[in-house]
């Protein structure tokens, strides 16, 4: 169940108020702040995290061959501006970027979102355009339902829909990644 949490005495929340109350929050919870709305989502079912881990296992053998930074995994706050607090699926942080940062995140290369009936508005309506207004080069929503990545970049007025092939080739990067998306999501889901 998502829901949007309305606590603050003031219509908007300041990320002051959104830190206090999601550190009182029960565990479990995943809490988003985006342009003062907060937006609280629960945990991911079982096969949201499998098709999350078999992706970051992908991303992060290609992002350290390449010598980009690092793949990682949701719950970690990333910040790109104030006002801004988000939690991705899973997301690239450049190298510089992981030097003496404690809390969050400021710069990334690539964030994705699996997802499900109770986020699909939130990961295509309310985080996308600020994921583009903040330059981030790559942005992928991961439909399970429909098997397709769409594929976001800063100036696209419209995704890119990927059912068969998904090939991104960051910057500074000496080889693409290259995904089989059929054969991803049949792996990812067999047990």
């Amino acid at each position: 169940m998502f829901m949007v949490a309305h606590q603050s005495a003031s219509p908007l929340w300041t990320e002051a108020e959104f830190y206090v109350a999601r550190d009182a929050a029960p565990p479990g919870e995943r809490w988003e702040l985006v342009d003062g709305e907060v937006l609280v989502t629960p945990s991911p079912r079982t096969d949201h995290q499998l098709v999350s881990g078999s992706l970051f296992a992908l991303l992060h053998e290609y992002v350290r061959a390449m010598r980009l930074g690092r793949a990682l995994t949701a719950s970690l706050d990333v910040k790109l501006q104030p006002g801004l607090v988000t939690q991705p699926d899973l997301l690239v942080v450049p190298t510089a970027e992981l030097v003496d940062k404690e809390y969050f995140v400021s710069k990334l290369l690539l964030a994705a979102e699996i997802i499900s009936p109770s986020s699909a508005r939130f990961d295509r309506v309310v985080k996308r355009p600020r994921y583009q207004r903040t330059r981030v080069p790559e942005y992928w929503v991961i439909d399970q339902q429909s098997r397709t990545f769409e594929r976001w970049q800063p100036d696209d007025e419209r995704p890119a829909i990927l059912a068969e092939r998904l090939v991104w080739h960051p910057e500074g990067a000496g080889a693409a990644f290259e995904l089989d998306i059929p054969a991803f999501f049949v792996d990812a889901e067999s047990v």
